[in-house]
């Protein structure tokens, strides 16, 4: 148990950021959770009841003044700050060619620009035993068709999870990469069942089952916590094999050309 840190997570209110202030929250973390829709916040809230030390503050990440005011909320409902855990992320991918510049400013801003500044707030609160843990994607370790800016992020990230293991490492505050394979959360529900998902994804993947939301949380808890405390610098898939093989299912192999 972890009993008296506290967390920030942001995108809190629903699939893989929920998972974790669940898991943090039986790890003994105190959890800030933050995301833009105060009634799915206070709806998380009143389902977590006595099971997690749990407050929130609604915020778009993206606005200028939310890095501080949500690092000053934790501060305010719980005296300090151990972890910082960046969830929050858009899903908004397509092929360079057809990127907008509106697309582009929206994901850079809400997966690269709001966890910078975070980042950059809550390093000021952080001391020996801190942890900053990324949620990214296996595609930002691989080059995908189609990822768009959304690749270009994701692979953003570790650049920045690198830059502070090295800059932050020696005050003790260690920066690490959770990349998950796809998870069925509402944000991907209405690619699931698509057959080109399924070929670039679990046909792909050598685990024979999908991948959830608590694959993904017991990973941030386990980097979060003292038993990752010589953990630092790294980019950790929780992928089922797909960024590490070159695995094909026995269906896709013997699928005939057309």
């Amino acid at each position: 148990m972890t009993t008296g840190k506290v967390a920030i997570v942001t995108g809190a209110a629903g699939g893989i950021g929920e998972a974790i202030v669940r898991r943090l929250g039986e790890s003994g973390f105190r959890v800030l959770g933050t995301g833009r829709n105060a009634a799915k916040l206070q709806a998380l809230e009143d389902s977590l009841g006595a099971a997690v030390d749990f407050a929130f503050h609604a915020a778009d990440i993206t606005a200028d003044e939310a890095p501080r005011a949500i690092v000053n909320a934790a501060i305010a409902a719980f005296g300090r700050l151990d972890v910082l855990v960046n969830n929050a992320g858009s899903f908004n991918f397509g092929p360079v060619h057809a990127t907008t510049d509106a697309m582009l400013d929206e994901v850079l801003g809400i997966s690269l620009r709001a966890p910078f500044r975070l980042c950059r707030e809550a390093l000021a609160q952080m001391g020996e035993g801190g942890s900053i843990v990324f949620i990214g994607s296996t595609w930002g370790l691989y080059g995908t068709p189609g990822g768009g800016a959304y690749s270009t992020v994701k692979a953003g990230q570790i650049g920045l999870m690198q830059t502070m293991a090295a800059e932050y490492g020696p005050r003790g505050v260690r920066s690490n990469y959770v990349a998950p394979t796809v998870v069925r959360t509402e944000m991907t529900d209405a690619y699931w069942d698509l057959d080109f998902f399924r070929r670039t994804n679990h046909e792909l993947t050598p685990l024979q089952r999908e991948c959830s939301t608590q694959d993904v949380a017991n990973m941030v808890a386990f980097l979060a916590g003292e038993e990752a405390a010589m953990v630092n610098g790294q980019t950790i898939a929780v992928d089922g094999g797909i960024s590490a093989t070159r695995y094909l299912a026995p269906e896709a192999i013997g699928a005939e050309r057309r």
